[in-house]
Parts: structure tokens; sequence; C-alpha cells
């Protein structure tokens, strides 16, 4: 099937819709639903969909076993909904990419979708339909797909400071620390009491580069200026190393250097860490599982967690969330019904249900979620309401293109951090950083 890059238009609509009359007089996916019948496409069309395996088990459920087959009778194709590990779907993206086979829609995380221009349909008809009807896009949403154009944005997962008040009550800490500065003076005394906190610097998809990135911007490190120039190498980079080194030494679980994205969540639920970045599911999943994970005094142990943004730094307060977006890919034989069933997944009433399973673990893409009365039901998941305001995108001043993709899939920031880590001088950590991303803009 050719390429569908344009709005599906009332004319090509009809061309594709078994219900002509009535789709004429309501148009739209709602033409489908008022004539009872699915849209005439081939016979046997199956929708091979890729996603992530959700840190949030009931909404795959969800999906699987409400959304997917009411949307398999909406549009009256077959789904295959596949779910992998997170940290697998950019090889089978490559996989697919080089083949010219495989899934129709992959969902993709970050800034990734640059890196695959020119392999993906042009989403930015549909992107810019739903973000009208929704209040629009965040800037986060808009720098990672090109405004649609790369990939349709799906969630925002908020990646936010995840604490036991009890125990930073215990070394006289009443409130998340707001600096830097003082959440390296608090995780020192936690960590003198047995409570360290925990963060990765592994080459993992979430929890590194969200909490390494906003670290070296409120230092007033860059990776480049607005023209593209790389300018990592400077005071507030080395300084946010400096920084990060001894707060690694005085306050962390040092073992935590190799965790994957799911480590600081058994560390956090089995009592081993005081805090971590992350999203919600830790908190989601002592919801889910009360009487598994208690305190050291028997209390069931969602009681003691709270949540807070990332501390600010002397140039600011910044956050990098990751965030998730959904291509059709140009080798896709089903391009049209996948486009339907993206345009399916985005209706209020449909992904309302997704959104709410998620209970807050992911905000919705375009600001009009923050509205939504999920948020009001539980006061320890509210800072995640409004987590899209603050989220800026790789590259931060610089565009945000396929150099910054590269440069965040390789972990070179991640790595700069890792390696003074492990004992390699802030300034030589810096300017081996450095001399990889001049590799990547030359």
């Amino acid at each position: 099937m050719a390429r569908v890059t344009r709005r599906v238009t009332r004319r090509n609509f009809l061309a594709l819709s078994a219900g002509g009359a009535a789709a004429a007089t309501t148009g739209g996916l709602a033409g489908i639903l008022a004539t009872g019948r699915a849209p005439a496409f081939a016979q046997g069309t199956e929708l091979h969909w890729l996603r992530w395996s959700d840190f949030v088990p009931a909404s795959d459920e969800m999906l699987r076993k409400t959304l997917v087959p009411e949307a398999e009778k909406a549009l009256g194709a077959k789904i295959r909904l596949e779910t992998i590990n997170a940290n697998d779907i950019q090889a089978r993206i490559t996989s697919s990419v080089q083949s010219a086979t495989g899934p129709d829609i992959i969902m993709t995380f970050n800034n990734w979708p640059h890196l695959y221009a020119e392999s993906v349909v042009d989403l930015s008809d549909l992107a810019t339909e739903i973000g009208g009807k929704q209040a629009g896009y965040y800037e986060l949403c808009k720098a990672n797909t090109q405004s649609g154009r790369l990939g349709l944005p799906w969630v925002i997962i908020g990646a936010l400071m995840t604490y036991r008040k009890s125990w930073f009550d215990e070394v006289g800490v009443t409130k998340f620390p707001e600096t830097w500065d003082d959440y390296r003076a608090a995780g020192k005394k936690l960590k003198a009491k047995g409570h360290p906190v925990g963060q990765t610097l592994a080459h993992t998809f979430g929890d590194g580069i969200t909490f390494v990135y906003p670290l070296m911007w409120s230092f007033g490190g860059r990776e480049v200026d607005a023209a593209g120039k790389v300018i990592l190498n400077s005071k507030g980079t080395v300084e946010s190393v400096k920084f990060m080194t001894a707060f690694w030494k005085e306050a962390h679980d040092e073992a935590g250097i190799a965790w994957d994205d799911t480590g600081n969540n058994r560390a956090f639920l089995a009592g081993t860490i005081s805090s971590t970045l992350n999203g919600a599911s830790i908190y989601i999943e002592s919801l889910r599982k009360p009487d598994n994970y208690q305190t050291e005094k028997g209390a069931r142990m969602h009681t003691d967690i709270l949540h807070a943004p990332m501390p600010r730094g002397p140039a600011g307060q910044f956050a990098l969330h990751p965030f998730q977006a959904h291509m059709l890919m140009r080798y896709s034989k089903n391009q049209a019904p996948a486009k339907q069933l993206l345009r399916w997944m985005h209706e209020p009433a449909n992904y309302e249900r997704w959104f709410v399973s998620q209970k807050g673990f992911a905000a919705g893409p375009t600001t009009v979620w923050e509205q939504n009365k999920m948020w009001g039901e539980d006061p320890v998941m509210s800072p995640f309401r409004t987590a899209g305001q603050l989220g800026r995108a790789p590259g931060l001043e610089g565009l945000p293109n396929r150099k910054a993709a590269e440069v965040l899939t390789k972990y070179i920031i991640t790595d700069m951090y890792a390696k003074a880590a492990q004992g390699m001088p802030a300034e030589d950590s810096v300017k081996w950083a450095h001399d990889e991303l001049v590799k990547i803009y030359v």
C-alpha cells in the first residue's frame, strides 16, 4: 500500500470505509462507529504492534483484554500486540528497518524517532488533529517527534525522586531537599545509617539518562549551543561531574552503577536504598502488593513513600522524562489501518481507560490530561500531574535532531559520569565525552 502522509480527507476516507453514506454525514472515526460496520480494509488484514512490557502490568492487561479486542471490532482488522523488554526495542527497530519487514507500529523512547526519520510515515497531520482537540502537546513531545512527523506522542513518564519519608525524618530532613547540596548532605547522613541513595549509571533507556542530563544542565553544563557547536567541556560540566563523584562515594549504593531500570526498583522495595530517581512504578508496585512490601517496623511500605522533583543546581532546575511515541513504519503494507488504529487509541474515551490504568505512572502527551480526575485520587501521585511542564529534550538549547539522539543512545553523557565515579579525573572524563560529541556533531 502506498505511503500515507496526508490527512485522511473525507474523500479518501470514504474510499476506505464500508459505510460511505453514514461516514459522509458524521465524518472520521465517528462515521465508522455510526455505521456499525468496520472499514473495508483488505480481508485478513493483521496489524503488528510492538510495545514494551509495561512497568504497570495492569495497563498491558487493559490493552490485551479490552482495548485491542474493541479496536479489532471497530476497525475490522486483526491486531497482534507484542510486548518485549524496553532495552530490546532498539535492536528490533534496527533489524526491522534493515530487512524492510516487521511490526507496522513500534513504540519508541525519548528522542529515538530522530534516528529513523527516513524509515517512518509522517504522522504530523494526525498529531495536529489530536493536539488541536486536546489543548496542545508539551514542548518535550514536539521536540522528540518533530511535532508528530517522526512519530505520534503517546506518554510522558514522569521521572521524580521516590523516597522513604521516615528515613529522611530520622536524619532531620522533613522535606525532600530542594538543592543538590542539601540532597548530598542528607544522602551522606542516610548512608551512614545504612540507608544509601541509589542510582544507575549503566546503559539503560530510563533512569541513568534521566538523572545525569538534568544534573549536568542544573550546573550550567550543555552539550551544544543553539548553533549546534559542541560546548560540553565547560566549567559547569566539570563542576557537575566533580559534584557527582563526591556525591556518589559519600551517599550512594555504589553497586547501583550496573543496575538496569529495574535494579533501583528492586533495591528500594527490598529496603536497601532510601531514595532514587524513578517513575511511579515503585509506589504503584507497593500498592499492588501491599503485604509483600513492608517497612522494618512492619508497616506497609506504600505509607512511607513520597515523591518530589529533582533538586535544583546553581543554574536552575530541569528534568528529562522518559518519553514514548509510536512510529508507523514506512515498510508497512498496512499503513491506512495502522493509522486508523493510532487515531482510535487516542480517542479520549479509549485513551482514558488505558491512562487511568497507569495510576499516574504515565502523564498524557497533551496538556488536557492534567485535568483528569484521576490525579485527585491519591495525593502521593500528585507531583506527577504536571511533570511534562518541566521536561526538556536532550540537547537543550541545541536543535532536537539525529545528532542529539545519537549522543543519547550511545550513552556518552551517562558514561562521562560513570567513568568519573570509577576513578577517572573529572576533567578527563569531560574531555573524553566532549571529543565523542565532536565526532557526532561534525
